[in-house]
């Protein structure tokens, strides 16, 4: 069930990239009841921009009351977020989604770009072995975050750090094996993961990165293709802001 915080608070703002910002919400109902892999929808103050925004959940303090998020800035309204202030409210809705199951004694996280924040709080509930996997353009941030709770390995297009490539080139060139693969980002990059992982036989939960409008899944806006048939719509697909972010490869058809 949803929780509707109409006076969330903005507690700590940081640019922490190019156009990449870290809030932390004060938010105690949101905290108690909030997974790793689940996202928050944030209103805009601007009333001429009705939709929400999601966003995932990048960590969740359950002992303050707090929850953080770290976007990019890629429109009018994550613009808008990046100029909020400490004190000011924000209307939030959330926990929403399904988040990861934790499962596995030999992991590998993936992230790749603005797929990487939700990982992290992924990486500190996991109780196995961890290996992290981070890709990135040119750019990285966050990396640093992961160390207390993993063996972290990176990959750039430009090469510029880690292994030149992408995130499965960085797989191969470290010999990462695992029971099972957990993983946020573009839909190509989800796309060659799970193919990877059916060639070697391995388990993965992928969360899956879509544009949404109501984030509860009425609208049916966010929908991917399904192997089985949804009960709702009796065709072959699933409401990633409603069945998701988060399923097993198997799942979906990307």
């Amino acid at each position: 069930m949803a929780t509707l915080e109409n006076q969330t608070i903005v507690v700590q703002k940081t640019r922490i990239a190019e156009d990449i910002y870290s809030l932390w919400l004060q938010a105690p109902r949101i905290a108690e009841a909030a997974v790793p892999g689940q996202f928050i929808s944030l209103y805009c103050r601007d009333g001429s921009r009705i939709l929400p925004r999601p966003i995932s959940i990048c960590e969740i303090d359950r002992e303050t009351g707090r929850i953080r998020i770290v976007f990019r800035v890629v429109g009018k309204g994550t613009k808008e977020f990046s100029l909020l202030i400490k004190g000011q409210p924000l209307r939030v809705m959330g926990p929403l989604g399904n988040g990861f199951t934790l499962e596995g004694k030999k992991t590998i996280l993936i992230g790749g770009g603005i797929g990487i924040p939700p990982m992290l709080e992924l990486a500190k509930q996991l109780n196995c072995e961890k290996q992290v996997v981070l890709g990135y353009r040119d750019i990285t941030f966050m990396e640093k975050e992961f160390e207390p709770y993993a063996r972290v390995y990176l990959s750039t297009e430009d090469g510029s750090q880690g292994v030149k490539g992408n995130v499965l080139d960085a797989i191969r060139h470290y010999q990462l094996e695992a029971d099972i693969i957990y993983a946020c980002g573009p839909i190509p990059m989800l796309r060659g993961i799970k193919e990877y992982a059916g060639e070697h036989s391995i388990k993965a939960q992928l969360s899956l990165e879509e544009r949404m409008a109501c984030g509860i899944g009425a609208c049916f806006a966010c929908a991917c293709k399904s192997k089985e048939t949804d009960p709702h719509t009796n065709v072959k697909n699933k409401r990633i802001c409603k069945d998701g972010p988060v399923f097993y490869a198997e799942e979906v058809e990307l």
